[in-house]
């Protein structure tokens, strides 16, 4: 049995701007949220998220996609959103992520996939196009990466890990990470961020950045340090140092696999992200012979700021 902790749904109730029903995948003793919404025969969009965020972060993209005619599936990893979150921070690996997102596609039974991905939903996602390439038929790629020889890590991700460290700024109880999504939105400053989370200063929030906040932090609201382990271990997972963290042998091998990839690929990012920059972005659209969209303006997390255009780049009408 794993010990995990359940967010209760009342958690979700006062979303304005997430009204979408509530899907549950079983696995072992758990269960794995989804959302399914759309026309049951239409093409699939796979909707994947990264830390620290949820299946939120696509909210403003389902409408738009279903009216078009796709069926949108979009999970939460454990440990996030309204999935069941394991309290043993080491029972959080990549590999393990992988295989509970290959086994709610079995179960599902998805094909003609589309697979959108940012941030960890890439090594995660984009594992299942190498790993089953078969039932998928695209894939959107934004601000994300695949470990492999000769990847250079700036030093903007070493300072992210060592955050995470212990002494590290986030190394603390209860870290308040929605605040980092309203800092990449510019709803705050990097200032404001380091007053509340390092001196507890409360924040005086706008309408927008409210909202925001009550949208990341509810699937943590009220729950224990220990809810929070699943947000710590991706970033000590990426393989900076370490071959072995983050599944960075298989990473590697999914990489190079795609680079055979012979269906559509479209690439769109955030050129302001400073963790995965424009460089490598384009770098990346060019070895796997894909079309690369700058989105400017935007940052890492660029579903949150710039869904419109997005939506308008898959569906395109860009």
């Amino acid at each position: 049995m794993t010990d995990f902790i359940r967010t209760p749904e009342e958690n979700f109730d006062n979303l304005s701007d997430f009204k979408f029903s509530p899907h549950f995948h079983a696995w072992q003793d758990m269960r794995m949220h989804y959302l399914d919404e759309g026309p049951q025969d239409g093409p699939v969009m796979l909707l994947l998220h990264g830390m620290p965020t949820w299946s939120y972060l696509y909210r403003d993209f389902i409408v738009p996609l279903t009216e078009a005619g796709y069926r949108c599936i979009a999970p939460d990893h454990l440990g996030f959103g309204k999935s069941d979150k394991p309290t043993d921070i080491n029972w959080y690996t990549i590999a393990r992520h992988t295989e509970v997102l290959t086994s709610l596609i079995v179960t599902l039974d998805l094909n003609n996939l589309t697979l959108v991905c940012q941030d960890w939903g890439g090594p995660i996602g984009l594992a299942q196009a190498a790993i089953m390439p078969e039932r998928f038929e695209r894939l959107v790629i934004m601000n994300t990466w695949l470990h492999h020889d000769g990847y250079e890590y700036c030093d903007n991700v070493s300072s992210w890990v060592q955050g995470w460290k212990e002494g590290g700024f986030y190394c603390h109880e209860k870290p308040d990470l929605a605040l980092i999504l309203l800092m990449d939105g510019n709803l705050i400053t990097r200032k404001q961020l380091y007053e509340s989370i390092a001196l507890g200063k409360k924040l005086d929030l706008s309408n927008e950045a409210q909202q925001m906040y009550d949208g990341y932090h509810a699937p943590l609201k009220g729950l224990p340090d220990n809810a929070y382990n699943g947000y710590r271990r991706f970033p000590l997972s990426i393989p900076l140092n370490s071959y072995h963290d983050g599944n960075a042998a298989a990473q590697e091998m999914h990489y190079k696999s795609l680079l055979r990839w012979n269906k559509r690929v479209d690439f769109v990012w955030g050129i302001e992200d400073v963790i995965f920059t424009e460089r490598w972005g384009r770098q990346w659209a060019k070895r796997m012979n894909g079309s690369f969209t700058p989105i400017p303006g935007a940052n890492h997390f660029l579903q949150n700021t710039h869904a419109e255009e997005i939506v308008n780049c898959i569906l395109n009408k860009k």
